[in-house]
């Protein structure tokens, strides 16, 4: 019975053996706990190190990012300064054949000086067929533009073909006023001459004699220059076939000068006043076409105020050119 009761003595109770498990649970709880604060501590410091981190590498791409922009401002800004202009005729299909249609339009013009009036029209027709066919490179809005001021340009010539040409009325009306003075020239002649043989005839002395010299050489004189007027107006004639405006008023002017002096100042107030007499004929045939009615209406003249009358139509009617609307078009800057 000793032996018994000293050994469990000498073995632990289970109370004192609870109480040691307990206390290992405890200090196992708090290790854990303790790795688990330790983990989150980790887990913390490295977020925060690559949250610095990604936060660093955006600062230096936005700054990477704004010198990029800053450089392709630059590089910009010097482009435009030293790049030069871009050119108006441009090495390009469409810009040569604007090019090539601004010289057909030239040839065009020409016909019209040389009164080629049906093959300027046959021309501008075949322009208009080659701006409708598919290698037209030209801008379609521009193209519209041309076809249509090309078909207004057909539309007028053909108008202008079915009336008489200004140029031949001017012609016209210079040969009449020619021929007036011929036939004025060898009436005064004529009488010059029978004047002389009554006056020879009469033997009527000595200051007759000088009468009749004076007549003489007056008349001499307007029948040089009736001659000088119908060569200046050869001339105007040569300068309307050769279509030069400025010198066929040139020398109509000069020829209304000329024939001035052979009128007495006192009949100028009944046949016009140079200034008033232009303005009426500018007022009587404002076209072409009246002109050349009036012309064809009005009597041939029959004496020097009335050729003065006629010089002041043909002078205020003087042809003037009138280029195709297709050329006023082709020679604005096309952007």
């Amino acid at each position: 019975m000793s032996i018994n009761s000293e050994s469990l003595s000498k073995e632990p109770s289970a109370i004192q053996q609870r109480r040691q498990a307990n206390t290992l649970l405890l200090r196992l709880q708090w290790l854990v706990i303790l790795l688990l604060i330790a983990a989150l501590l980790v887990l913390y410091i490295s977020h925060q190190r690559f949250q610095h981190s990604v936060n660093e590498r955006l600062q230096s791409n936005e700054q990477v990012v704004s010198r990029l922009n800053e450089m392709d401002d630059r590089i910009f800004a010097m482009s435009q300064q030293t790049l030069p202009e871009p050119s108006v005729a441009t090495n390009n299909q469409a810009q040569n054949q604007l090019d090539l249609l601004r010289i057909q339009i030239q040839a065009a013009n020409r016909l019209l000086a040389d009164n080629n009036d049906s093959a300027a029209i046959d021309l501008l027709r075949g322009l208009h067929w080659q701006l409708a066919q598919n290698s037209n490179e030209i801008a379609p809005a521009l193209t519209v533009v041309i076809k249509q001021s090309l078909l207004k340009d057909i539309e007028r010539l053909q108008a202008q073909s079915a009336q008489p040409s200004p140029w031949q009325i001017q012609n016209l009306a210079i040969q009449n006023i020619q021929d007036f003075l011929h036939s004025h020239e060898r009436a005064t002649s004529s009488n010059s001459n029978s004047n002389d043989t009554s006056n020879n005839n009469g033997n009527e002395g000595t200051q007759k004699s000088r009468a009749v010299s004076n007549n003489n050489l007056a008349l001499t004189r307007r029948q040089l220059t009736i001659h000088e007027v119908i060569m200046t107006l050869n001339l105007a004639s040569q300068a309307s076939n050769m279509r030069e405006q400025d010198q066929l008023v040139s020398y109509l002017t000069q020829a209304r000068k000329q024939l001035k002096t052979l009128v007495p100042q006192s009949s100028m107030t009944a046949s016009k006043q140079p200034a008033q007499a232009a303005k009426n004929a500018t007022s009587a045939a404002e076209s072409t076409n009246d002109l050349a009615k009036n012309l064809e209406t009005m009597k041939a003249p029959s004496d020097i105020p009335e050729v003065l009358d006629w010089l002041d139509r043909l002078i205020a009617n003087a042809p003037k050119p009138k280029p195709l609307l297709t050329t006023q078009i082709l020679d604005k800057p096309q952007r």
